[in-house]
């Protein structure tokens, strides 16, 4: 007789796997603990092969879009556009940080909205990185604009963060009655992530900024690179409004920039494809057979059901209830496994949509708590490191207990509001 149930071992090594993730001992990538997780689990037979096998194929259109989107990142940064982009911010700063931090906000909240929250962390970080050193300013309140607004704003559109398209996949609400269900907690999200974040960030804005910044001029190849991420943006919008998969479109239009861009200069791809952090993809195959094996102990089964019994005694309980438990359980398993675990309830069970909308805002406002919270977070903290930055778990967490419980609260409570 074993000494552990199946179900019980599933779940152990999800864990230590999970704890891999978010701790990485021994500076091992986040990458290696996932997909040792799920080898673990295949090798002993704990999940059949065919389940692996059909749980990472889940994820295809994540990592069409994730590829994509890291192209058009690498393409930018080595073509010049975030050079460009930096100076050209600095000087509309005019010396003023807090302008400065103005205007990184409002370009997160376009570039979430448009690109999703991944785009904030993997385009948009280096670029404000490199805004900050050319204003001689300090980089990190800038750059934890780009991870706080990359979840904040990442539910004004179905785009804006592939988490909703895991939570809703053929249950997709059309593009109006979204803005409906969710603009007004989006609202309440942003703004009251903001007025945290400059409450926090208020030392660091009182200090000015230089003024003499040379003005760099727009290679051709970071034009043409810019007229690519335009043109993925209006696809994107077009797409998602066809209520269609956004991975593959996102994949043609970054490989379509890049052989524009390389072949116009006969430039060898080998530079960008190496620059592309491709641990990235392993990372989420190895969470989607995680998640296909604690879908297999029958837990989710029962956590469904308990939740749809709870939504039909007292709605306004499950709503509010749905929302801050997935929000805190994706500091503990990552809003990617969070958000499969949280799709999969509401597909097994019947819930009411303001059920339903409060388990995407939990876990796309969660991860604003911790550091490796969601996958958009673990990309940002890879740009960070790209640009010889540190932030530590507990000095994220000691800005994230700030941020995220009044933005995650404000935007339930805006949901109770419109209704839905």
């Amino acid at each position: 007789m074993p000494l552990l149930a199946p179900s019980t071992v599933i779940w152990c090594v999800a864990a230590l796997a999970t704890a891999g993730v978010i701790l990485r001992p021994w500076r091992v990538a986040e990458w290696v603990w996932a997909l040792s997780g799920a080898l673990i689990l295949v090798l002993t037979g704990l999940i059949p092969l065919g389940a692996a096998m059909s749980a990472v194929a889940k994820g295809g259109d994540v990592y069409l879009f994730l590829i994509g989107m890291m192209l058009l990142a690498e393409l930018a940064r080595q073509q010049g556009l975030f050079d460009w982009l930096a100076t050209r911010a600095a000087q509309h700063a005019r010396g003023s940080a807090q302008r400065l931090f103005n205007l990184v906000f409002m370009v997160g909240i376009g570039v979430t909205v448009l690109l999703s929250n991944d785009a904030t962390a993997v385009v948009l970080t280096p670029a404000v990185y490199a805004a900050a050193r050319a204003a001689k300013a300090e980089p990190l309140p800038y750059l934890f604009i780009c991870a706080f607004i990359a979840n904040a704003a990442s539910f004004v559109l179905p785009i804006s963060n592939p988490a909703n398209l895991v939570i809703f996949a053929s249950h997709m609400p059309p593009l109006l009655e979204w803005l409906a269900r969710f603009s007004l907690p989006s609202i309440a999200a942003i703004g009251l992530t903001y007025g945290v974040l400059r409450l926090t960030q208020r030392r660091h804005l009182q200090a000015p900024l230089a003024l003499d910044i040379p003005l760099h001029l727009l290679p051709p190849g970071a034009r043409l690179t810019a007229w690519g991420i335009g043109l993925t943006a209006g696809v994107l919008l077009l797409v998602s409004a066809l209520d269609l998969p956004l991975g593959l479109p996102t994949f043609i239009t970054g490989l379509a920039t890049g052989a524009g861009v390389l072949l116009r200069q006969r430039a060898n791809p080998l530079q960008v494809l190496k620059g592309v952090s491709w641990g990235v993809l392993p990372l989420v195959a190895g969470l989607f057979v995680l998640v296909e094996g604690l879908i297999l102990t029958g837990l989710i089964d029962r956590l469904a059901h308990a939740l749809q019994g709870l939504a039909e005694r007292n709605a306004a309980q499950a709503t509010w209830g749905a929302g801050v438990v997935v929000a805190f359980a994706c500091n503990l398993l990552n809003n990617l496994p969070a958000g499969l675990i949280a799709g999969s309830v509401a597909h097994i069970a019947p819930l009411p949509a303001h059920t339903t909308s409060a388990l995407l805002i939990g876990v796309d406002l969660g991860p604003n708590l911790s550091i490796t919270g969601s996958l958009a977070t673990i990309l940002w903290l890879i740009a960070v490191r790209r640009e010889g930055e540190h932030v530590s778990a507990w000095a994220f967490l000691k800005l994230g207990v700030l941020v995220m419980p009044p933005a995650l609260f404000g935007a339930l409570a805006a949901l109770t509001i419109t209704g839905h």
